[in-house]
């Protein structure tokens, strides 16, 4: 079996049409139709039903599109492979990251790495914690931001970049909206804007308020972070919120204050894989996420 027989399937089986596979292919119908013979004579099996000018395929055919599909699927994330180790600065990166990081942390990091390594591509993967760990375990992704950062696990390795504190976003005519900081038991009789469920900033908030022993009574939960600040201004209920969410873009009707009780703050770093190598365009990226923060940090002591 061979790839060229393998291509020429999946542009007939595509195009439904011998001729027209030919012409995308830019060789002979003559060709395409003894390759595609060939192969079927190898698998032992008919792959197409011919039907006048056109050609359908069998059950049996079917079922090998499906797994040749995959099977280029890796045939082309190896040569993608290979072209990245032979030169790391264009390769493309598959990151994973938390709607929590999308709207500054992520872009700034981004924008200083495409300044040195502009030839670099992204492939972005949105989600929850869970999801992103689950992407990284499986081989999907190989490195993703994270907030609050994990322990370390045999599958996985992380790195704490920075802590932040979170703030209480407020409507502008809550009861405590004058006041300097906010004692988080001063709200247990409020409703929450809260993430879903299986969103460790979820738990993180939920955690906080049992501290100062209560729960939460959850009003309104949503994976977007615009949206939770849009239902805070509408004063349909308070929020907790990452103080980089909230510095330079607090809604006009909305009031950020700082929690005195209890602390609150989180983690934001990376996990990256442990069972496999690091993709030589991902290790570049990594290593200049350690070098970046290591710097950030330095400059703000």
């Amino acid at each position: 079996m061979e790839l060229r027989q393998i291509k020429y399937f999946m542009e007939v089986a595509k195009e439904e049409h011998v001729t027209e596979a030919a012409h995308r292919l830019h060789v002979a119908q003559s060709a395409v139709s003894r390759q595609i013979a060939k192969l079927e004579d190898e698998l032992g099996v008919e792959l197409f039903l011919r039907e006048g000018r056109n050609v359908k395929l069998t059950h049996a055919g079917k079922i090998f599109l499906q797994h040749m599909e995959s099977a280029m699927n890796e045939i082309d994330r190896a040569v993608a492979a290979i072209d990245s180790y032979l030169n790391p600065e264009t390769g493309k990166i598959r990151l994973g990251f938390p709607n929590s990081l999308a709207t500054k942390t992520l872009p700034r990091v981004i924008s200083a790495f495409r300044s040195q390594y502009s030839d670099i591509g992204f492939d972005f993967h949105q989600g929850a914690n869970k999801e992103l760990r689950e992407l990284v375990e499986r081989g999907e992704i190989d490195l993703a931001f994270v907030s609050p950062v994990p322990e370390s696990t045999p599958e996985i390795s992380t790195e704490v970049f920075f802590s932040e504190s979170m703030r209480v976003l407020l409507p502008i005519q809550h009861r405590l909206a004058k006041k300097d900081s906010v004692n988080l038991r001063e709200l247990m009789n409020d409703q929450f804007v809260l993430f879903r469920t299986g969103y460790d900033m979820r738990s993180l908030v939920i955690e906080a308020c049992r501290q100062v022993s209560f729960e939460p009574k959850v009003g309104f939960e949503s994976d977007d972070v615009y949206t939770m600040k849009g239902l805070v201004e509408a004063g349909l209920g308070v929020s907790l919120l990452p103080e980089t969410l909230l510095a330079e873009q607090t809604p006009p009707g909305t009031v950020s204050l700082p929690i005195g009780v209890p602390q609150v703050t989180r983690t934001v770093g990376v996990i990256v894989t442990n069972v496999r190598t690091l993709p030589p365009s991902e290790k570049l990226f990594y290593d200049f996420l350690i070098s970046y923060y290591r710097r950030l940090n330095q400059f703000s002591l």
